[in-house]
């Protein structure tokens, strides 16, 4: 990339929205990637889509992290083999299994750090809040009070900014943009629940399958099932 533009780091899990997240920053940023390992049950597979993802848009930049502390504390079954991976119910409204105890302030602490060392002015998170209803770390109003806590926390000539470009999107949306930016979305990952055959069934199989089923595309990853959902 041009080394006129400014730096951004992007927090890429290894999925959808973070990869077309990334394709977004892309037009704008030069870019490092930022990925953490929180115990989650598919690091494994995730780790591979962050590299695959790294390669794919030429970032050298990277940084992988272990905040597994976030595993020892529990409460997540993303994080706690004890607890099982309920199948998704898009009409519930409820917080999941699979929330992740305030993780998104926890990754964008370590991200926030690692801009300022590396005079990055963005921050790009691939946060959706169509899914806000479940995970109250995606909601708009989080990311805008993070803001001013970068302000408060950083030193006086850092200037660092949260970008959420789809947020607003619904999934549909997000694949049609990662469509039109000729993002890698068969690099990606989705599932909580399997490193090798995606499962369909889990709320991030089934917000991804639902994305796709609404947008009119394939999906091009495996899944040990495939549901019809509305």
């Amino acid at each position: 990339m041009n080394s006129i533009q400014p730096k951004a780091v992007v927090l890429v899990s290894g999925g959808l929205d973070s990869c077309v997240t990334a394709a977004i920053a892309n037009r704008t940023h030069q870019l490092a990637f930022l990925h953490l390992n929180y115990g989650q049950r598919t690091e494994q597979r995730e780790r591979q889509a962050f590299e695959d993802l790294a390669r794919d848009f030429g970032v050298t930049e990277c940084l992988n992290v272990d905040v597994t502390h976030l595993a020892r504390i529990g409460g997540s079954s993303l994080t706690d083999p004890g607890m099982a991976v309920t199948e998704a119910d898009l009409e519930n409204k409820e917080i999941p299994s699979s929330y992740v105890p305030f993780r998104n302030a926890n990754i964008l602490a370590v991200a926030v750090s690692w801009a300022e060392v590396i005079g990055a002015t963005a921050l790009f998170i691939g946060a959706v809040a169509e899914d806000s209803s479940g995970y109250p770390d995606c909601r708009p109003e989080f990311f805008e009070h993070f803001n001013h806590v970068i302000d408060a926390g950083t030193k006086p000539d850092t200037h660092i900014r949260i970008h959420t470009p789809i947020i607003h999107m619904s999934k549909a949306e997000i694949i049609k943009t990662g469509i039109d930016l000729n993002a890698p979305l068969d690099q990606t990952w989705s599932c909580y629940q399997s490193n090798d055959v995606a499962c369909g069934v889990c709320d991030s199989c089934a917000l991804r399958l639902r994305g796709f089923q609404r947008a009119g595309l394939p999906d091009p990853l495996p899944y040990a099932t495939r549901p019809v959902y509305t």
